[in-house]
C-alpha cells in the first residue's frame, strides 16, 4: 500500500523512523515529500549552530533515511487532491491509500508595520539561521521580539554572534508559557546579569529604516534603534494545503484531528504542530512524537490513541537552568526564592501538602527528574530536601490554569490577547477557555483588564449597560418585560447572556412566577425547566430540606419517589438529596408526590438562595452554645427563592468549632456565648475563598436585619454571574465601604433595601406547586410535542399556536429528533436537536436569541451557539443538520430527512 508523508521535520522524522522499525511485512511503501533542502535537523537544538555546530551535526538521520523510503528533498506539496487520492508538487503526482500531514508550524510574525524591512528575520529554519549570521557581519545590536523558549534561545544567537542584545516581551515577564511571574523575575535577573536588556509587558508597534538602521518603536514611548530584529513571538501551524484540500481546520488554526490523530477525511491523518487534537496544537517536539507512534500504530491495525502529552520541560538557556512540570500553582504553593545566588523554586501541592501538582524550577534544575516523576503522588522525602524556607504565594502565575474544562493557561489568554483578541468572545474564540461550564469567564474579564485592554461595560452586544444598570433601569422605570427593556435601551432580540440576566433582575424585583408569559422564553433549560440538567439531557430534582431537618415520614416519600421513577440518589454537600435521572414529562409527576408530602423547589437549578447549612448545635451537641438548626431553618425559609447574579450559599455553626463550614458560603453564621458572628464573602468553587468577619456577638434581629440588607444591595450592584467574594473584593473600599452602606446608611438606602426584602418574603411561593395549578404551563413539560411516526415528505409536528415565541421543542420525525424553534418574527426554524459536543438531544431547550444579527440557540450544556440558518457552531468546528420547516393550515411541518 502507498503511504505519502508531507514533512520531513523532527515528527515527520521520527514517524517514519518509527513505522521502518515496526511494518517488518513492509506493507507500507513510504514518499516522503519536504519542502526544505536539507533531511531532518535537531530544531530544539538550533541555537548550537551558533556555538560551532555545523548542519550535518544538527542532522537526525546523518546515515540517510530507512530503506524503502523515498525521500523527495526540496519537493514542496502545492496540492492534495483527496477524490483522487492524489498528492501533488511542482514537478509529480503521487498516488496514496494514506496520506500523512507534518507540516509543522510557521513563525508568527507580529503585523506590525515595517515588519518586512531589511534586517528583519525569523528564527526557524536553518536558512533562517544562515542568513540572520551572514547579515550581522561588521552590525552592533540586535533585538529579539518574544521573551519565550525560542525568543531567548534567538537572544543567545544574537549574543554569541558579537551583537548588544535586547529582548522585548509583550507578557508581563520572560517565558510567560513555562514559568510563573516570579521564576520569569528571576530568570531576568540572571539574564540581565549577562548583559542582555530585557522589556517585559511592552508591544512592538512599529519599525522603520533609518538609513542602514532600525528604529523600533516598543510601548507608548519608547524608540529602540537597532541593527536587525528577530521575531521570535511563537509560531503557527501550517495548515494551508489541508484547508485547501477542504479538511476540517481549527478555529484558531491547525488541522482538527480526533484521538487516532485522523482528519475529517479517514484517509488522511496528521501529526505534530501542524494537528490540532480537540482544537489545540502542541507546540513541543515530545507531543508530536506520541502523536507519530499513535499513527504508526493505526497504520498497522493497532487502536492507540492520543490521550494529551506531558508538557513539561528542562532546559539550559544562557548557561541558566530552567525547568517546569505539571501544574505551576495549586492550592498549596511553597516557594523558595534566592535572590542572591539566582535561584528560585516552588512546587504546588494540594492543600494538606501531601500530593505534588507541579512545579517550576530556575538556576537549578537538579530536583527535575525527580519531582517529575512524583507528580500526582507524595513529595518524594521532606520538602526541605528540594526547598529552602518557604515564601508567601505568589499573585496568579503566568503558567495558572485559568479554564480546567479545556486546560487553558493565564498566558494562553495573554497571548491572545497580544494577537488580538480584546474581548471575551474573542479570547473564548481561540483559547476555547469559557465554552464549557463557564465559570472561568469573570476571571476572563480580570485578565483582559489585566493585560491593559480596557473592558466594556456592555453586558452583551445587545445593551450596552452593565447589569447593575439594567437593574436600575427595570426598577425605576418599572418596566416588566424583556421585549420592552429591549425596545427602549437595547438592540436585536437579545441572547443567552442578557436573558438570563434580565430574567434575574424582573424575577428579583417581584415581576411574578418565571414561567409567566414572555419571561418563560427569557429562562435557560434548568430555570425552564425548574430542574437542573445532566450530561446525558435528563434532570435532577432537589426538594428543600431546610437546615438539613427533616422527618423519618419525608425521608420515606423520597425514597419511594427515588424508586418509582429509577432515579439515582445522592446526599449533597448542603445537606439535601438530589434525585438524578428525570425526564422532562416526569418532572411534574414526581413534584406532584413530593410536593403532597410537604417539599417544595429546593431551587437548585437557579441563581438563587440554595441551602443554609447547619450543625445540630446546642439541640444536641454538647459543645453548642446557639441553636444552629433553628436559625439555619429561620434563614433558609426567609431567603427561599432570592433570585440573584450567582448562587448563594450559607451556613450556620453552633459554635467556634465550626462544624457547617460556614466561613466557606457567602454568608455565614457562627454561634458565640454573646449572640452571633457575621461572615460574608466566602465561596467554595472555582476560586475558593474565606469569608470575613463581618460583625461579633450581636443578636439575631440584627443579624438578620443586616444579611437582608447584604444580600439586596447584593442583588442590585453585582456584576452578572459575579458571586459575592469577587463583588466584595471588587467594591471600592471593600468590606469597609460595605459596612458603611448596610451598617451605617452611609447612602441613606437601608430603608428601601429592607423594604425590598420584606417584599420578597411577603410574595414568596414555590415554582413547582405552582406549575401544578397552571394547566398552560403544564403542556410545556414534555419530551416531544409528536408522537412517533415515520413520515414521507412533510411531517405534522404540533400546531403552530404551541410554540413559545424564541423556545423551541424537540419532535421526532422518523428515526431524527429534531428541535423546531419559533422566532420573535413568527419565523420558524429546525435543526438537529444531538448537542455534538455532549451528544445529548437537548437544543431544543436552548436559548434562543441573536449574534451579530444571525438568530442562534445557544446549547443549555456548555452555551455554545448554533447558526440556525446553517447549522454551523460560531465557537467551534461543529455543524448540526438543518431540516425545512413551515406552517400548513395551522399545523407546523418538518421536512422528512
Amino acid at each position: 500500500m502507498r503511504l505519502v508523508v508531507v514533512g520531513n521535520g523532527m515528527v515527520g522524522q521520527r514517524f517514519v523512523e518509527a513505522l521502518a522499525a515496526r511494518d517488518t511485512a513492509s506493507r507500507w511503501s513510504v514518499t516522503v515529500l519536504a519542502e526544505e533542502h536539507r533531511r531532518a535537523y535537531d530544531r530544539v537544538r538550533l541555537s548550537a549552530f551558533f556555538e560551532g555546530a555545523s548542519a550535518e551535526d544538527l542532522t537526525l538521520a546523518p546515515a540517510g533515511v530507512p530503506s524503502g523510503v523515498d525521500l523527495r528533498l526540496a519537493e514542496p506539496v502545492v496540492a492534495v487532491d483527496r477524490a483522487a487520492r492524489v498528492v501533488r508538487t511542482a514537478v509529480g503526482a503521487y498516488p496514496y491509500d494514506a496520506l500523512v500531514l507534518a507540516t509543522g508550524s510557521r513563525p508568527f510574525v507580529p503585523p506590525v508595520p515595517g515588519r518586512d524591512a531589511p534586517g528583519c528575520f525569523v528564527y526557524r529554519t536553518l536558512d533562517d539561521l544562515e542568513a540572520l549570521r551572514d547579515y550581522a557581519v561588521g552590525r552592533s545590536a540586535g533585538i529579539v521580539v518574544g521573551g519565550g523558549l525560542l525568543g531567548l534561545e534567538a537572544a543567545n544567537a544574537l549574543r554569541l554572534l558579537g551583537l548588544r542584545t535586547s529582548v522585548v516581551e509583550f507578557a508581563p515577564h520572560l517565558m510567560p508559557m513555562q514559568l510563573d511571574p516570579a521564576g520569569g523575575a528571576m530568570l531576568r535577573r540572571r539574564i540581565e546579569d549577562l548583559g542582555i536588556a530585557v522589556r517585559t509587558g511592552t508591544a512592538v508597534t512599529a519599525i522603520a529604516a533609518t538609513g542602514d538602521r532600525l528604529r523600533v518603536s516598543a510601548g507608548p514611548d519608547a524608540a529602540l534603534d537597532t541593527d536587525v530584529v528577530v521575531f521570535a513571538a511563537g509560531v503557527r501551524p501550517r495548515d494551508d494545503l489541508a484547508r485547501a484540500a477542504g479538511l476540517t481546520v481549527a478555529e484558531c488554526g491547525g488541522i482538527l484531528v480526533d484521538s487516532a490523530l485522523r482528519t475529517s477525511d479517514p484517509a488522511i491523518s496528521a501529526i505534530g504542530e501542524c494537528a490540532a487534537v480537540d482544537g489545540r496544537c502542541y507546540g513541543l517536539v515530545a507531543p508530536g512524537y506520541a502523536m507519530a507512534d499513535v499513527v504508526v500504530d493505526r497504520l498497522l491495525d493497532g487502536a492507540a490513541t492520543f490521550g494529551g502529552a506531558d508538557t513539561s520541560t528542562k532546559l539550559k538557556l544562557l548557561g541558566v537552568d530552567v525547568a517546569s512540570f505539571g501544574q505551576k500553582a495549586g492550592p498549596l504553593d511553597v516557594v523558595y526564592a534566592d535572590p542572591a545566588n539566582g535561584l528560585y523554586a516552588k512546587l504546588a501541592l494540594t492543600d494538606d501538602a501531601r500530593t505534588l501538582l507541579g512545579g517550576v524550577l530556575v538556576g537549578d534544575a537538579a530536583a527535575y527528574g525527580t519531582l517529575r516523576a512524583a507528580v500526582g503522588g507524595p513529595v518524594p522525602g521532606k520538602l526541605a530536601d528540594f526547598l529552602s524556607s518557604g515564601a508567601p504565594d505568589v499573585a496568579l502565575p503566568g503558567g495558572a490554569q485559568v479554564c480546567s474544562c479545556n486546560n487553558v493557561a493565564k498566558d494562553e489568554v495573554l497571548a491572545a490577547v497580544g494577537d488580538g483578541c480584546h474581548d471575551v468572545a474573542a479570547v473564548k474564540a481561540c483559547t476555547r477557555a469559557g465554552t464549557t461550564c463557564g465559570s472561568c469567564v469573570p476571571l476572563l474579564k480580570s485578565l483582559l483588564t489585566e493585560a491593559g485592554v480596557a473592558q466594556s461595560k456592555a453586558l452583551c452586544e445587545h445593551f450596552a449597560f452593565s447589569r447593575q444598570e439594567l437593574f436600575d433601569l427595570v426598577r425605576v422605570r418599572g418596566i416588566r418585560t424583556f421585549s420592552a427593556l429591549v425596545a427602549e435601551h437595547g438592540t436585536g432580540r437579545g441572547c443567552d447572556v442578557c436573558k438570563p440576566a434580565v430574567a434575574s433582575i424582573l424575577a428579583s424585583l417581584g415581576n411574578g412566577h418565571i414561567l409567566d408569559g414572555e419571561q418563560a422564553a427569557l429562562q435557560d433549560t434548568n430555570d425552564h425547566f425548574l430542574a437542573n440538567i445532566q450530561r446525558d439531557g435528563t434532570y435532577s430534582v432537589v426538594p428543600r430540606i431546610p437546615g438539613g431537618e427533616i422527618t423519618p415520614d419525608k425521608l420515606i416519600v423520597i425514597g419511594e419517589v427515588a424508586r418509582d421513577f429509577g432515579l439515582y440518589t445522592k446526599i449533597t454537600g448542603g445537606q439535601r438529596i438530589d434525585l438524578f435521572g428525570a425526564r422532562v414529562e416526569q418532572l411534574p409527576e414526581i413534584w406532584r408526590r413530593l410536593v403532597a408530602a410537604g417539599f417544595e423547589s429546593g431551587h437548585a437549578y437557579g441563581k438563587a438562595l440554595r441551602t443554609v447549612k447547619s450543625c445540630v448545635g446546642s439541640t444536641w451537641c454538647r459543645y453548642g452554645v446557639q441553636d444552629s438548626v433553628g436559625l439555619a431553618v429561620a434563614l433558609e425559609l426567609r431567603y427561599r427563592g432570592l433570585r440573584a447574579p450567582h448562587k448563594i450559599k450559607s451556613a450556620v455553626s453552633g459554635c467556634a468549632r465550626e462544624c457547617a463550614e460556614a466561613r466557606s458560603k457567602d454568608f455565614g453564621v457562627i454561634a458565640t456565648d454573646n449572640g452571633w458572628n457575621l461572615y460574608l464573602g466566602g465561596n467554595g468553587g472555582f476560586r475558593p475563598r474565606h469569608a470575613d468577619l463581618f460583625l461579633s456577638d450581636v443578636d439575631t434581629d440584627t443579624l438578620v436585619r443586616t444579611v437582608d440588607r447584604f444580600l439586596m444591595y447584593y442583588i442590585r450592584t453585582a456584576d452578572r454571574l459575579q458571586r459575592t467574594a469577587a463583588w466584595i473584593e471588587g467594591l471600592d473600599g471593600g468590606l469597609d465601604h460595605l459596612r458603611a452602606v448596610i451598617v451605617d446608611d452611609s447612602l441613606g438606602l437601608c430603608a428601601d433595601l429592607d423594604a425590598a426584602m420584606a417584599r420578597h418574603v411577603g410574595a414568596y411561593e414555590d415554582e413547582w406547586r405552582a406549575v401544578l395549578a397552571d394547566p398552560v404551563k403544564l403542556r410545556r413539560f414534555v419530551s416531544f410535542v409528536d408522537a412517533p411516526r415515520t413520515p414521507t415528505g412533510w411531517a405534522p409536528v404540533c400546531r403552530f399556536e404551541d410554540l413559545l415565541p424564541e423556545r423551541g421543542v424537540a419532535a421526532l420525525v422518523g428515526p431524527e429528533q429534531v428541535a423546531v424553534f419559533r422566532l420573535h418574527d413568527g419565523g420558524l426554524r429546525a435543526i438537529g436537536n444531538r448537542d455534538p459536543v455532549s451528544g445529548a438531544h437537548v437544543l431544543s431547550r436552548g436559548l434562543v436569541g441573536t449574534r451579530s444579527g444571525r438568530p442562534v440557540v445557544a446549547s443549555p450544556m456548555h452555551k455554545q451557539a448554533y447558526d440556525l440558518d446553517t447549522g454551523e457552531c460560531l465557537d467551534t468546528a461543529a455543524r448540526v443538520p438543518v431540516f425545512p420547516v413551515r406552517v400548513r393550515d395551522g399545523m407546523v411541518e418538518v421536512g422528512a430527512p
